[in-house]
């Protein structure tokens, strides 16, 4: 098992290196920058990440930036000193050829050396340590809910397949797998964060303001009372999929002639539920545990974070691709693909906990 982990640890090196090349090829190819960023705020045409959602004052502030390009190869650049341009290029990196560029964002990464944020004055380690309890607390929390959730209900609706408990159930599901979990997030607000009715929960951050002066079971508890409506809202709009999973897949074991042979030898259900049928149908579940997880990590809580003023990294990543913070949007991007490969390896390494028989030292792949 030794040797497998470690050839699989070998073969994320070309995984991440591919996927920062790419990357980097498409960001230079792509029009914008942090220099027409800066010269638009020069400019006074500078919107945030939150304005280009809503829209507000994007069309005419890129109908006027439009209107002054000239024969700059920056948008906007007309009438400021080319010495200021030239400064800009200098201050963010851009004096320099692209192979000189990548050659040093490799080398940098290579030591782990994120550099600094265009706009943040701050070291993008120090951002990513900073933004990291709020998404960790969000996928985690949620992950471990879903299944929590939808294993147990799998396989009740699996071992009472068309029954009235598996026709209800499926109702709620369908209404969890058809709704997104950012709709359920503004019902919840609506409803329980003083929206129109009650007002039971915090709306933003993830602890209070007096957190410091409260003892260590307050501030568990005040912990936990900020997460309760986000991570309801990614558990609801989460648990569908997995549990049509489970229930499919232990549907799948139950109706195979093993079962047929064990039941015939006098074994109770329950045994051949747990003993047998369980290990091989937890197999695909477990498989889909790191997309789940990254899914949820990532995907799934960006507009979450938006919605309830959490700022992780998930915000952090979103805003960086907006404002072209290019240290912070490859450093999130490093940060999310690595998290995914050991989240990958991790689902590898569980089937052998739940199966003994299988054996991946002895692959050649």
């Amino acid at each position: 098992m030794g040797a497998y982990i470690l050839r699989r640890l070998l073969f994320m090196v070309p995984t991440l290196f591919g996927i920062m090349t790419i990357n980097f090829l498409i960001i230079q190819a792509a029009p914008g920058g942090p220099v027409e960023r800066t010269i638009a705020v020069i400019q006074g045409f500078g919107t945030d990440a939150t304005e280009r959602v809503s829209g507000s004052g994007m069309g005419e502030n890129l109908d006027a930036v439009q209107n002054n390009e000239l024969n700059s190869k920056y948008r906007g650049a007309q009438g400021l000193d080319p010495e200021l341009i030239a400064e800009l290029e200098r201050m963010y990196g851009f004096d320099k050829p692209m192979h000189e560029r990548y050659l040093q964002m490799i080398g940098q990464y290579l030591r782990f050396d994120f550099g600094e944020s265009f706009y943040r004055d701050q070291r993008v380690v120090d951002l990513v340590k900073e933004k990291m309890p709020v998404s960790i607390s969000l996928g985690l929390w949620t992950t471990l809910l879903v299944y929590l959730v939808s294993i147990p209900l799998g396989i009740a609706k699996a071992v009472r397949d068309g029954s009235r408990f598996d026709i209800w159930t499926s109702g709620l599901v369908i209404v969890g797998y058809a709704i997104p979990s950012f709709l359920f997030a503004i019902l919840l607000i609506v409803v329980f964060a003083g929206g129109h009715y009650l007002d039971w929960f915090p709306l933003r951050g993830l602890t209070s303001s007096n957190w410091d002066q409260l003892s260590i079971f307050g501030k568990i508890v005040d912990y936990f009372w900020h997460l309760a409506l986000p991570v309801t809202a990614m558990l609801i709009g989460g648990f569908a999929g997995l549990t049509l999973l489970t229930k499919n897949s232990f549907l799948d074991e139950i109706n195979k002639l093993y079962v047929t042979t064990a039941r015939a030898k006098g074994l109770s259900e329950k045994r051949v539920l747990y003993g047998h049928v369980f290990r091989n149908a937890m197999l695909i579940v477990i498989a889909g545990f790191p997309g789940a997880f990254v899914d949820i990590f990532f995907t799934g809580a960006l507009l979450t974070e938006i919605i309830f003023s959490l700022d992780g990294l998930g915000l952090l990543g979103y805003e960086a691709a907006i404002g072209r913070d290019y240290p912070v949007m490859f450093a999130t991007l490093y940060f999310f693909t690595l998290l995914g490969l050991l989240m990958q390896l991790i689902g590898d390494l569980t089937y052998t906990l739940v199966d003994r028989r299988i054996d991946f030292e002895s692959r050649e792949v």
